[in-house]
């Protein structure tokens, strides 16, 4: 059973619940119901941790997992990920949760709705800054705005303003189109070809939350780059001027 038809675009025509000027749609429904599967998915993995040399299956999945992703986030910041991996792993696991539910009968991805990817790259858009701010302080920051020129930093406004919007279509696009894709098939073909159509859709799922979580760490890490080159600059340089006193 299909919740989703597929003359609607988007999760959010669903309606399943209306009083007054509330509206419960299934993209409200479905994303609830992720935040109450992670939640409690999590309670379950960490209820029991233990430090001895043999842990549980759950213990040994959530270390593979957590692991990865703080190795993958120290790469690309050359910082230490724990300050980041709370908000990129959030964001990894609630649209890859979402995406791999696709399977479920009835059930309709709450990233196929543009209302749910913008949140999500809201969400991207404030916390750049907000690490920016914190690693290099609030002047020092917005300075870079205004780098090399005060002409620039309507470009780099627009740019931050655009990469979002980007951020937000792309992971839209390709999980609406994905959900249609199958939908149609399994409508004219036989059953074998949507079946692997839909595995293929669950792959292209976990590859988009990667994609959107990798995304993510490159902006934060691009808000402490320059601070970063700025450091190392002034430290390079103050070698090479202890250097030529020596000499002379």
């Amino acid at each position: 059973m299909e919740i989703l038809h597929l003359d609607q675009i988007s999760p959010d025509a669903v309606v399943l619940w209306k009083w007054k000027f509330f509206t419960l749609n299934a993209t409200i429904l479905y994303t609830w119901i992720i935040m109450a599967i992670l939640t409690v998915g999590s309670w379950l993995a960490t209820r029991n941790l233990s430090t001895e040399p043999e842990t549980s299956r759950w213990q040994s999945l959530l270390e593979v997992v957590v692991v990865g992703m703080r190795n993958q986030i120290g790469e690309i910041c050359q910082q230490d990920a724990g300050r980041y991996l709370p908000f990129i792993g959030t964001l990894f696991l609630f649209i890859a949760i979402s995406n791999l539910l696709g399977f479920v009968p009835g059930y309709a991805p709450p990233t196929s709705s543009l209302s749910t990817t913008a949140a999500l790259a809201v969400c991207v858009f404030v916390a750049v800054p907000l690490y920016g701010m914190w690693d290099r302080g609030p002047i020092g920051y917005l300075k870079h705005f205004a780098e090399p020129s005060l002409f620039i930093m309507p470009f780099h406004i627009l740019g931050e303003v655009s990469r979002t919007v980007a951020l937000a279509v792309r992971l839209f696009g390709n999980i609406m189109s994905g959900s249609k894709v199958v939908g149609i098939l399994l409508a004219i073909t036989p059953l074998l070809f949507p079946i692997v159509m839909q595995v293929l859709e669950l792959l292209i799922g976990l590859i988009q939350a990667y994609i959107f979580a990798i995304l993510s760490t490159v902006y934060i890490a691009s808000a402490l780059k320059a601070h970063e080159e700025k450091e190392s600059f002034a430290h390079s340089s103050g070698s090479l001027s202890g250097s030529t006193t020596v000499s002379g």
